[in-house]
């Protein structure tokens, strides 16, 4: 067994993944299992997106949140660990000066990655493994300041896009409608020639939409399931949210923006299933560490 870590410091939140990895049979496919999971509700994109830097009391947060997730990484003692800021430290005029800080203050490095590298992460996640050949697939994670997007065909990646159209970034009314159209565009050209295509869906709020809608294990939900529930979630005020459906106070405003992005999504690539297989950024980070630290054993021996 072995022990792997990850650090996702995205536009939401910032999670900390300890994960067990088995090697059962072919070491190209290990048995990984969560062996812990801690989110913090920081929203470094609230600063990042509108006001373009990131205030010192979210700088503060982040900086307390580091500090205990390298107590965290000394308590695991994973083989090794990699952590990685998103579309919000991406933009942030001060990203660079609060990563040195970071560093500086408590060894955590942190590596700013771009839409790409964060499509091809999560996508590393497993993901190809789970593909049907038979027929292609669409690829949707959605976050606080960005939606990845990437195209499967026999099962390979065929295509990967990022575009900044995230949940808090509709909700602080920061994105156009020349971007929804420029998505839209894009999907309808990669996706014109693609006979049975089906969704996958990832993201927080997708997997609590899933959860609400009901869905079984590894079944696909369907587009009308899908809207009956993102209609439902939608006609109750915030604090309706948190009182009837038990949201959290963070989840309880981005879930509704980030149903309208996959059921944009659907609708504009003539999608009506969509798998919710629990992959995100960090499970991807995870998989990365794995394959990374199995080729040094290779080459060392």
């Amino acid at each position: 067994m072995m022990k792997f870590a990850a650090i996702d410091i995205g536009s939401n939140a910032i999670r900390f993944l300890n994960s067990n990895v088995y090697i059962n049979g072919d070491p190209m496919h290990p048995l990984v299992r969560k062996a812990a999971l801690y989110r913090v509700p920081v929203r470094l994109g609230e600063d990042a997106f509108r006001r373009g830097r990131i205030s010192k009391s979210k700088c503060d947060h982040l900086l307390h949140t580091m500090h205990a997730f390298r107590h965290l990484l000394q308590v695991f003692e994973p083989l090794d660990w990699m952590a990685c800021a998103t579309s919000a430290m991406r933009e942030a005029s001060n990203g660079t000066e609060i990563i040195n800080r970071i560093y500086e203050e408590t060894g955590v490095d942190i590596n700013i990655i771009d839409g790409g590298t964060e499509a091809e992460m999560i996508c590393s996640s497993t993901i190809a493994e789970r593909l049907d050949s038979g027929r292609p697939y669409l690829y949707v994670d959605i976050g606080g300041g960005s939606t990845e997007i990437s195209l499967f065909r026999n099962q390979k990646r065929e295509i990967s896009r990022s575009f900044n159209i995230g949940t808090i970034r509709i909700l602080e009314g920061l994105v156009s409608s020349q971007q929804w159209k420029e998505m839209a565009n894009w999907l309808q050209q990669i996706t014109s020639d693609c006979y049975r295509l089906a969704g996958i869906g990832s993201g927080g709020n997708i997997n609590k939409i899933a959860k609400m809608a009901g869905r079984r294990e590894d079944a696909p939900l369907s587009v009308a399931r899908l809207e009956k529930t993102h209609s439902a979630i939608s006609s109750l005020t915030y604090e309706q949210r948190m009182r009837k459906l038990g949201l959290r106070p963070d989840r309880a405003d981005v879930i509704v923006p980030a149903g309208e992005i996959i059921l944009f999504v659907m609708h504009h690539c003539n999608i009506n299933k969509l798998f919710v297989p629990k992959v995100g950024l960090s499970d991807g980070i995870i998989h990365h560490l794995y394959y990374r630290y199995t080729q040094q054993v290779a080459v060392s021996r």
